[in-house]
Parts: structure tokens; C-alpha cells; sequence
């Protein structure tokens, strides 16, 4: 089984290679959309790893 933290790190790679190989990500300051969605992509994983509060806070 894969540890929660290897996909993270994939999705991750994968934006930054995309960063560099993309010839509009080069070209201009702004990521193209399929830079915004590889993004999303390593956010949403790194959302979903993260160990999430155990209680509620006491109100």
C-alpha cells in the first residue's frame, strides 16, 4: 500500500515538470489551465493528507 504522502509528492512533480516543459507557463508569468488543474490536483491530495482534528473546539 502506497503511503498518503507518495501521491502528494507525484502530484507535486508532476505540476513542477509540467512548469518547465510548458512553452505558455515559460512564456508568460501566468500558469496555463492545465498548470491550474495539476495544481489543484497536488492541493486537493495534500488537503486530504493532512490528519484532520479528532473533537470540536469547546464553544
Amino acid at each position: 500500500m502506497q503511503s498518503l504522502s507518495q501521491p502528494v509528492e507525484q502530484a507535486r512533480a508532476e505540476y513542477e515538470a509540467h512548469q518547465r516543459q510548458c512553452r505558455q507557463c515559460r512564456a508568460d508569468a501566468a500558469p496555463c489551465p492545465v498548470a491550474k488543474h495539476l495544481r489543484r490536483v497536488h492541493n486537493n491530495l495534500a488537503r486530504a493528507a493532512r490528519p484532520r482534528p479528532s473533537g470540536r473546539a469547546a464553544s
